[in-house]
């Protein structure tokens, strides 16, 4: 389906109209933001991961998000349960393999998870992506030392494994799967000096996953309006503090005009 503004804003209309519980196990540095970002679109966080009751809310949930960015025996533990009970449910999962390639762990970990469940759609910055893929890639802690495009080829063979699609972040954002490839142009510079933004468009990639069952087109979706709120949040104020503040209100006060007229997407 080829994707529009008006494609995008009826995604917001289901979220906000159906607010779809979204399972979060992610990490504590960015718990409260996610869980306000998904309340501002129009979502329902929950944010469980504990092993003794992911299994009962990944049931009652309308998706998983699984972000390794604090990882400890705990969060694995509750990982492990709750993405095969996601994907035996027909409810989509979404990974955010945060600072794959800086630890041996991490790759354990992360090469686990994905043989245990496949995700539908795996997020990412390009070190993250080229280092999930098997490649050597280096990375700067969760930061990556390389530019979204340098790990197109990459997100290829991830989604060639998985099946799934693959977001790779940066300057500019590109969503693949298969053959198909989207690519999001909105954004600001601001937006990386603010902890967490790549975290809450993982996050938000599970809201529209979750009214959208077409995963191509969900994470196309998130990735366009997390770049359209940042751009609105740095308008109102150009500094790292206040743009924390000013993006949750443009994700809550988002149009239909202000997607039409501010969207910058390349469809391939």
């Amino acid at each position: 389906m080829v994707q529009s503004p008006q494609s995008i804003w009826a995604d917001v209309e289901r979220i906000r109209a159906q607010a779809p519980l979204v399972h979060n196990i992610t990490n504590f540095v960015v718990m409260n933001n996610t869980a306000n970002a998904l309340l501002a679109l129009g979502a329902s966080p929950a944010m469980v991961h504990a092993p003794e009751e992911v299994v009962d809310f990944v049931s009652i949930s309308s998706a998983l998000v699984v972000n390794i960015g604090t990882l400890d025996a705990t969060f694995v533990a509750g990982m492990r349960l709750a993405m095969p009970k996601a994907k035996a449910l027909g409810k989509p999962v979404i990974f955010d393999p945060v600072g794959v390639g800086a630890t041996a762990y991490r790759n354990q970990v992360s090469a686990e998870l994905l043989a245990l469940a496949a995700p539908d759609v795996i997020r990412g910055n390009a070190s993250e992506i080229m280092a999930l893929a098997g490649l050597n890639a280096q990375t700067k802690g969760v930061d990556s030392l390389y530019g979204s495009e340098a790990a197109v080829d990459a997100a290829r063979r991830l989604s060639a494994l998985t099946g799934g699609v693959v977001v790779i972040s940066g300057e500019k954002d590109y969503i693949i799967q298969g053959d198909k490839t989207a690519i999001i142009s909105n954004g600001h510079p601001l937006m990386t000096k603010v902890t967490g933004m790549g975290c809450t468009a993982t996050a938000l990639t599970g809201a529209f996953a979750a009214i959208n069952s077409d995963y191509f087109q969900a994470a196309t979706h998130a990735m366009a309006v997390m770049g359209i709120a940042g751009e609105l949040a740095v308008e109102k104020k150009a500094a790292p503090g206040s743009l924390q503040l000013n993006f949750l209100d443009a994700l809550y006060e988002l149009t239909e005009a202000a997607i039409a007229d501010r969207l910058q997407l390349t469809q391939v």
